[in-house]
Formats: C-alpha cells, structure tokens, sequence
C-alpha cells in the first residue's frame, strides 16, 4: 500500500498527523525513499515538513550557529558563517555522498535516518552539538553525544520532530580534519571515517584532541583524550590506542569486520596527522 503525503503548513498539524501509528517524517527524502522502494521500512503516512515556516533558516547567535532542520547538507557546506564558525561540519558535510544528494539532503534528515555510516554526525558530537526536537507534548534537546542509542534508532520519540541543531562555534585555534574511507566508491558510504579536532595551540599548552568516529559500530563514536606534551607521533599512536577498544565494526559488502578494524586505525591516524599543528 502506497503511503499518503501530507503537507502541513503548521507545526501543530504535522503534530497531529506524526501521532499516527505509522507515520513518517519527509525531510529530505533521499534515503527514506530508497528504504521505501526496497521494502526495508513501511509507512501508511509521509508527513512533509518543508512547508513549516522557519525550519530553512541558518541563525548565528553568541558563540553558536542553530540550523534549522529542513536546511540542506549543501548549505551547510557552503554557508559562510558556518564555514567560519564551525568549518569542520562544513567540510565533513561536503563530503556526502555527491552534490546532487547534498542539495537534496536536509541536515535533520540525515540524523534522523540513524545509519551508522552517516558522515554529519562524526562533526556534530566532536562540536558538541544539541538537537532540538518538538512535539505536541513540547520541546525538548538532546545532545548529539546521546542522540544515536542504538543499531538505526536514535532519541527521536513517536510524534516528535527534529526542528534543529545548535553547534557550537569551534574554540579559537583549533585545528581539524576528517577522514572518510569507502571501498567501493569516492561517492559510497564510508568504511570507516573519523573525525579530528585538536583544541589547544602550541605544544606548551594544555591541549585536547577530541575524535568522531563513523562506520565503525552500531552507532557513531565520539572520544576525548589529552595529548598535552605529545609530539604528532605519539598522538597519532595515543588516539589508536583510544580507538581501538570502541571498535565493533558491521561486515558487509564493503567489508568484513577485520578489514574495517584495520581501516578505522588508518582514518583515525590520517585524521589526527592532518589536523596536528
């Protein structure tokens, strides 16, 4: 049976329809209709939210950037605040895929999604970013730390819709990289990926190194480790060391698990050797 699409213009009328025993959320849709055309996942219900006043906005406040939800992955590539505030989510989100889904893609419909090869959400939790969710119940935030529970299913509740994401700004002198890893294809999901923020300039100050990892286990890993009076090398050796236990990488066509394992390290290591200054 196919699914009814439904376009409110309101946040209380999408409320309203997500109530129902099957309904799903349109953000985007390049994934959820693939899963819908294959069969992997049903819904008597599409609920469309692009018509919602305000969830297309990119807002800077203090030391933060909120993203509303129906905002594509190619904006937040491309938008200049955010390149400057938070350029590692810039630059993790232009590596998606290929521009054609980046355009298409909304940035709360790729975490919605809750597929553990997802790219975004390696730089969401490294920055610390908070998802914003609101129902008829109300509204509440949950960290993007917490956000993905368990294998494709994240802290979205029945009837709730994610209406936005605050990311903070990235502390002054920072340093970052991200490293993405496919086996079949430069536009493929990842094998591995991870992501490198170095927080902290010069080696005679305090300094933190904070990894995103991605592909690597039901859900997407975030770790935080002190690497004051490390030189590059020993970093690189510290954060595999730290890496390595979170490791519980799925076999798939794209890999099998030790093949994976073994691709993680080299992300990790290419991430903190790219972003060490």
């Amino acid at each position: 049976m196919n699914a009814v699409l439904h376009r409110p213009t309101t946040p209380a009328e999408a409320f309203e329809l997500l109530e129902r025993p099957d309904a799903m959320v349109l953000s985007g849709g390049t994934a959820i209709q693939v899963l819908l055309k294959q069969g992997l996942i049903a819904a008597t219900d599409l609920v469309d939210v692009a018509r919602i006043p305000g969830l297309a906005q990119i807002h800077r406040a203090d030391d933060c950037t909120r993203i509303g939800a129906m905002v594509s992955l190619r904006q937040v590539e491309t938008n200049p605040a955010i390149r400057a505030a938070a350029p590692l989510l810039a630059d993790t989100c232009g590596r998606v895929a290929n521009p054609r889904v980046r355009n298409t893609a909304s940035v709360a419909g790729n975490i919605a999604h809750g597929d553990y090869r997802l790219d975004p959400p390696t730089a969401l939790m490294i920055l610390d970013a908070t998802v914003h969710l609101a129902s008829a119940r109300g509204t509440r935030d949950v960290a993007a730390r917490e956000f993905f529970v368990g294998f494709q299913a994240t802290a979205v509740e029945r009837g709730e819709l994610i209406i936005g994401i605050t990311v903070p700004d990235q502390p002054a002198g920072s340093s970052h990289a991200y490293a993405k890893k496919s086996s079949l294809g430069e536009n493929d999901w990842p094998s591995a990926s991870a992501g490198a923020l170095l927080v902290g300039a010069g080696s005679g100050t305090s300094r933190r190194l904070r990894l995103g990892l991605g592909a690597l286990a039901p859900v997407p890993r975030f770790v935080e480790i002190d690497v004051s009076g490390l030189d590059r090398a020993a970093a690189v050796d510290a954060a595999r060391s730290v890496a390595e236990p979170l490791l519980d990488p799925i076999p798939d066509i794209r890999g099998s698990e030790s093949y994976k394992r073994r691709l993680g390290l080299v992300a990790v290591a290419d991430a903190v050797t790219e972003a060490w200054r």
